[in-house]
């Protein structure tokens, strides 16, 4: 039992993005190259690690065989503002910017060709996070955290111009809602399809919903016993779009459909679906020195519930909460509301086995704000981010 609780501690500090992933909960993209390009890489990836979390049929268009090295610093800035009646299960009038300081996430990929036809990969990264940390600034004591972890066998096979593949996610997710750690497992299936022809590549993926289900981890219903909660990874399509046409450039485009709202705990404190979109460019500036911009937008997924009854309750998987315990619980605990996504980044070939890249992101500042019937309750939060990664490929 200690053993199992050490080793997950390690993980939650290794992987966690707990200032929340982007798109919702989720990265936009792993690894340094994927990200400086607004988090595309379905149609043409530049690294085995963004090919296996982007399109694992894309795997075939990595030439040789090589290992990457990732990791990413989140500085997430999420603050709070509370306007409610003192005492009676209310916190009173506060306002306060998160404690949580910056996460550190690795990512690792490698990726090799076993014949002609047929290229293997694997990779283990953090994918999405969120959280926040008001104790001591809180009446309610307000810390959450969520973080979920991959480990991902995959395989393509090229046919032609055509590749298919197949990762299977093994997933790790970790949970604190200030009622101690819950983890546990899921699994699932990613896969794509890749098209290749002169210029021009195209790509399509699906990842399956993959449900994790928390026990024993948050009093919802104040009856004295800690209630479980499942807490599901939504399924996910995409397809995306490169052109290399132009000396020296790339340019890629995708589209990614998050199913939050039929996602077990998402839907329960109801998220919405989200669309997502994505580009990037990329320009060999010289012989060793690689340049990436890019752009990354998703409507918040998380709804605004106006003039919401703080009197009454909701309904959260067969237990019930107080409506201003739901409605805090979302806005100020989980307030994953970012949409503008701007990234920047740059590669260099030391030689031609080994190359360094680095990548930022900019979140633009997004709230949420909500005021209950009577006017005299409003829950808002803030959320901004800025990201910072550095990536080694090993090529052999």
């Amino acid at each position: 039992m200690k053993r199992s609780k050490l080793l997950a501690a390690v993980l939650v500090a290794a992987f966690a993005a707990n200032g929340y992933a982007t798109n919702g909960d989720n990265l936009i993209g792993v690894g340094p190259t994927s990200r400086a390009m607004g988090g595309t890489g379905i149609a043409a990836p530049q690294d085995a690690i963004s090919a296996i979390f982007s399109n694992p049929a894309a795997l075939s268009q990595i030439e040789g065989s090589q290992f990457n090295f990732a990791g990413t610093v989140f500085a997430p800035t999420v603050k709070a503002t509370v306007l409610a009646p003192s005492g009676g299960g209310m916190p009173g009038n506060w306002n306060a910017e998160s404690q949580d300081a910056d996460y550190a996430i690795p990512a690792i990929g490698l990726s090799t060709p076993v014949n002609e036809k047929v290229t293997f990969g694997i990779a283990a990264y953090g994918v999405s996070g969120m959280g926040v940390d008001y104790r001591n600034k809180d009446p309610m004591d307000t810390n959450t955290k969520v973080s979920v972890m991959k480990f991902v066998p995959a395989v393509a096979y090229k046919s032609g111009n055509l590749s298919y593949g197949a990762g299977l996610d093994i997933d790790y997710q970790a949970a604190d809602f200030g009622s101690g750690l819950s983890h546990n497992y899921a699994m699932g299936l990613r896969l794509g399809a890749a098209y290749a022809m002169g210029d021009w590549a195209f790509g399509a993926t699906y990842v399956t919903p993959q449900n994790v289900e928390h026990k024993r981890i948050y009093d919802f219903d104040s009856a004295g016993a800690i209630d479980d909660l499942k807490l599901e990874n939504p399924a996910q399509y995409a397809a995306g779009a490169a052109y290399k046409g132009l000396d020296k450039w790339l340019f890629s485009a995708e589209i990614k459909y998050l199913d939050w709202a039929n996602a077990d705990g998402y839907k329960d404190f109801d998220w919405e679906s989200q669309t997502v979109y994505a580009v990037g460019v990329q320009n060999k500036a010289t012989d060793k020195l690689t340049l990436r911009a890019g752009w990354n937008y998703g409507k918040s997924p998380v709804k605004e519930h106006q003039n919401f009854n703080s009197m009454g309750n909701t309904d959260i998987q067969g237990t019930s909460m107080s409506t201003f315990g739901y409605e805090y619980f979302r806005v100020i605990g989980f307030p994953g509301v970012t949409e503008h996504h701007l990234t920047l980044g740059a590669g260099y070939e030391f030689s031609p086995r080994f190359a360094l890249n680095l990548g930022y992101k900019k979140a633009l500042a997004k709230t949420i704000k909500e005021t209950d019937s009577s006017g005299t309750i409003t829950l808002e939060s803030e959320l901004s981010e800025d990201a910072y990664d550095i990536g080694l490929t090993f090529k052999f």
